[in-house]
């Protein structure tokens, strides 16, 4: 077991003693799962489209070590450097976002990636966690600042991001940024009033997005007349929840990831299910809720409004994605081609979720708030 003197002014040390052990070891956790079920998973989905069959495990494996170091480092640092950390980050993945709406490979009817150094980037997975701290900051300068429009700025940054979000377009990320703005909003002080409107207009919106994007209204439309069209993938879904039963068929005794193109991705939760039961799935559901509400009662006990609003974003966005995900999976919602933080593989997905799990181990150490006036 790691240990380190209480008396130690080094960086590690003090990290030690103050990340919130639980916290990092549920997410340690997670990943190890995340990593048994894609060597489930993705073997037989490689071996279909012609790759080796450990392709994916193999670059999933490369992925892993370097978002883990990246979660650890970005864990260690003070308030001051995650704020200049989001805001850095959330103007590089603006520009990627730009620069995908214009050489974006074009994926379903959505130009989402873009290559590289010959890698394929999701540049819309990072604009969570970095819109996330950015607008607690905004939120948090209203209260502070007596002249800064931190509301109206946030407002104005939420609805460029949302834009450039449905110019690809990504519906399900659209859905999930204005989730995390408007909860983030209700806890700096908007009223319920201005909470329903919100909500009236986010309505709204998604009707117009059913008639404007031929993808979502497709999707919809199997979700609705689910007893004579479901989707193929949902179908095989569904069939695998209910030959996995309690305890399951086995490792690697599945028959769903032969069949579903997005078994290693997008329905990596029907993989757990057909093959270890309804008891991974709940302890996975375990997982994801126990995250969230430690987070967000951890973050409460330090009176600060960027602390509180930082960590209800992060927190909330990696929840809301697993919530999207899982419920994908069981039918419960339409399809939105959302992956399962530290689950699913993917590069893109799984360091976006280590970059905003890492600010929200930050924000969430002991004397974390004191540090920052220290620097101050």
């Amino acid at each position: 077991m790691i240990s380190f003197s209480r008396n130690s002014k080094s960086l590690i040390a003090n990290w030690w003693w103050t990340v919130d052990k639980v916290l990092l070891s549920l997410v340690t956790i997670l990943i190890a799962v995340g990593i048994f079920l894609n060597f489930s998973a993705s073997p037989a989905v490689a071996n279909r489209i012609g790759y080796g069959s450990f392709h994916f495990v193999k670059r999933q494996l490369f992925f892993i070590p370097l978002a883990y170091a990246l979660m650890i480092f970005l864990s260690m640092q003070s308030l001051k450097t995650i704020r200049r950390t989001a805001i850095l980050g959330y103007v590089a993945t603006i520009f990627l976002m730009i620069l995908t709406l214009f050489w974006g490979e074009e994926t379903k009817g959505a130009s989402r990636w873009i290559r590289i150094l010959g890698f394929s980037l999701q540049p819309s997975e990072f604009i969570k966690p970095f819109f996330a701290v950015v607008a607690a900051w905004l939120f948090e300068g209203q209260k502070k600042y007596r002249d800064m429009p931190g509301n109206f700025l946030s407002m104005s940054l939420y609805a460029f991001t949302l834009i450039l979000l449905l110019m690809q377009p990504d519906v399900g990320m659209s859905i999930v940024v204005s989730a995390i703005w408007v909860f983030q909003f209700f806890l700096a002080g908007l009223s319920i009033l201005l909470v329903t409107v919100l909500g009236i207009v986010g309505i709204g919106l998604m009707v117009l997005a059913y008639f404007t994007f031929s993808h979502v209204h497709t999707r919809v439309q199997q979700f609705l007349d689910s007893e004579h069209n479901l989707s193929y993938q949902v179908k095989k879904s569904l069939e695998a929840f209910q030959s996995g039963s309690l305890f399951g068929r086995g490792p690697g005794e599945g028959i769903v990831k032969l069949n579903i193109p997005d078994a290693h991705t997008d329905f990596i939760f029907a993989v757990a299910a057909e093959e270890f039961g309804l008891i991974l799935c709940l302890i996975l559901v375990g997982l994801f809720a126990t995250i969230v509400i430690r987070s967000m009662l951890i973050s409460m006990k330090d009176n600060n409004l960027f602390i509180i609003l930082s960590a209800a974003g992060l927190s909330a966005s990696f929840g809301l994605q697993g919530i999207i995900n899982m419920a994908s999976t069981l039918h419960l919602m339409p399809t939105k081609g959302m992956t399962l933080p530290f689950i699913s593989y993917g590069g893109s997905s799984i360091l976006a979720s280590a970059i905003g799990m890492g600010m929200l181990l930050a924000i969430t150490r002991k004397n974390v708030h004191a540090e920052d006036k220290d620097e101050n």
